[in-house]
């Protein structure tokens, strides 16, 4: 089993003639099972392919074309114009939407978020690198080319989420030296505002049977990890979890701000300090290394070897 996508999971590209999208979809079509990348959009080059994908001007002629819903979106167009991209595949029924765009102001997040929530629709990121189901499917760049994601990512029991789209691959790739594929590592985006944050994935990886343990990595600044914390304590969750904080030294330069958008600590509560104390109140434990990962994962799920 996997969350949010499987190898019948269907989508489409929006700005799917832009140089990276080309190697999007390329990275996509090539992994696993093949995705089933049933059309592009990018207004004006209708009736042109990319790496045999049909692209059209709107997603109303891709789902037309399609014959059925279209369950996903990637969407690769410029700030300016997310927005619009978002909406258009939202109205037209698409349920998952992986925005790549960063840069994308935050008014224009807040009302993406707002209805999604409306009409039932998720949204990852922006500002992410997608998601991965290992040896089965990838909706976005994650991992990079196929024969590079095939190296990193393994199947198994190890749920991962990730501010950081670099180290959603990094991780993984750890876990699976180390003999712990993965069930589905989700890429959620570093900026201030984002689609879904760790607690509202937890129910996912909860009601997935294949799912055995949590880990994720985090950031100083946002309310995301207080948030986690919170849930995981009023759900008792089944999941034992273990966290990576980065940038611990941002404590020691307050006023600075480093890497991603949602990075900036606005009190002592945004501090590193701060969040790993709630995670470690909440039963989840915090490695000081990335290598430290995998053999606190084995410890908390009783493996041996």
């Amino acid at each position: 089993m996997s969350i949010l996508i499987d190898r019948d999971t269907t989508f489409i590209v929006q700005g799917i003639t832009g140089r990276e999208a080309v190697n999007l979809t390329r990275e996509c079509l090539d992994y696993g099972a093949g995705a089933k990348v049933v059309g592009g959009v990018t207004p004006g080059r209708k009736g042109r392919e990319v790496h045999g994908v049909p692209v059209f001007d709107t997603v109303a002629e891709a789902v037309e074309h399609h014959g059925a819903a279209i369950n996903g979106s990637v969407v690769t167009v410029p700030p300016a114009f997310t927005k619009d991209a978002v909406f258009e595949a939202i109205e037209n029924g698409v349920q998952l939407v992986v925005i790549v765009t960063e840069r994308i102001p935050r008014a224009d997040v807040a009302q993406m978020v707002e209805l999604a929530a409306l009409r039932g629709a998720r949204i990852i990121g922006p500002n992410c690198l997608g998601i991965v189901v290992p040896d089965e499917i990838k909706m976005g760049g994650i991992g990079g080319p196929a024969k590079d994601a095939v190296k990193a990512y393994s199947p198994g029991p190890v749920g991962v989420i990730s501010r950081s789209g670099g180290m959603t691959t990094e991780m993984s790739s750890t876990l699976t030296a180390a003999g712990l594929g993965q069930s589905t590592a989700v890429s959620i985006g570093g900026d201030a505002i984002i689609g879904s944050t760790y607690a509202e994935l937890m129910p996912l990886f909860e009601a997935d049977e294949q799912t055995e343990a949590i880990v994720i990595y985090t950031e100083p600044g946002g309310r995301m990890v207080a948030e986690l914390a919170e849930w995981v304590r009023e759900h008792a969750s089944r999941l034992p979890m273990v966290a990576f904080m980065a940038g611990r030294f941002m404590d020691e330069m307050p006023g600075m701000s480093f890497g991603h958008a949602g990075t900036i600590v606005e009190g002592r509560e945004d501090s590193a300090a701060e969040k790993i104390a709630r995670l470690g109140a909440a039963g989840i434990t915090v490695a000081q290394e990335i290598s430290e990962i995998p053999g606190l994962v084995k410890e908390r799920l009783g493996v041996t070897a």
